[in-house]
């Protein structure tokens, strides 16, 4: 199981420290989740932060914008350094535009769903995506209870990259947790993002390795 922890929940009084522990640890991507206020109901950081962090790691950044008109920014988001783009299908009125635009920039191009949108809304694009993530809470705030129907979405999806003969992983972020993961291992998940779960654990390097064992 590919494992990214979701840099939102880390202390960022001590970043440093806590991208060192994540270097350290099983953990193959690190999840750096920017929210503008406007899409989402929360700010959370923006580049300067990822720059710093992809200084920090040789582990490949998975950057999610919680952001409108996320293909304004791909540039900067390539010049932070980030592997995969994740924009939401929610906030791209020309998704095909942005997908490619990404692809060109030389990042990885994932997009993700809201709870409530069906994973049919992507039966046009998936066979372009190298990523597909399923929000299971609703975003913008860390240490959400995971929604139990992401469990019969991720099934759905995986029906339609069968179908379509697409390659697409399928990435879940949002209450992600010993209880959770699991399941979500058993329907079929390929990377799972975790915050709360893993910067609050006792342990956070053993929390990581028992979730890359799934």
């Amino acid at each position: 199981m590919i494992i990214a922890p979701s840099i939102l929940a880390a202390d960022f009084a001590n970043l440093g420290r806590d991208i060192e522990m994540l270097n350290r640890s099983e953990a193959q991507w690190i999840h750096c989740d920017v929210m503008d206020g406007v899409f989402v109901p929360n700010i959370s950081f923006g580049f300067p932060v990822i720059k710093s962090v992809a200084h920090l790691t040789d582990k490949p950044l998975d950057v999610h914008l919680m952001i409108v008109n996320p293909q304004n920014y791909i540039g900067q988001v390539r010049d932070c350094g980030a592997a995969l783009m994740n924009v939401h299908q929610e906030a791209c009125t020309h998704l095909h535009r942005t997908v490619q635009a990404i692809k060109a920039a030389g990042m990885k191009a994932a997009v993700t769903l809201n709870p409530s949108t069906p994973v049919i809304m992507l039966e046009d694009i998936i066979a372009d995506l190298d990523m597909v993530l399923l929000m299971s809470v609703n975003p913008g705030f860390g240490g959400q209870a995971f929604i139990e129907n992401t469990v019969a979405k991720v099934g759905r999806l995986r029906q339609l990259i069968k179908a379509s003969g697409s390659k697409a992983l399928i990435e879940v972020d949002g209450g992600v947790n010993a209880q959770t993961a699991p399941i979500l291992a058993r329907a079929g998940v390929d990377v799972m993002v975790s915050g709360s779960a893993v910067f609050n654990a006792p342990d956070p390097l053993k929390a990581i390795a028992e979730l890359v064992a799934l």
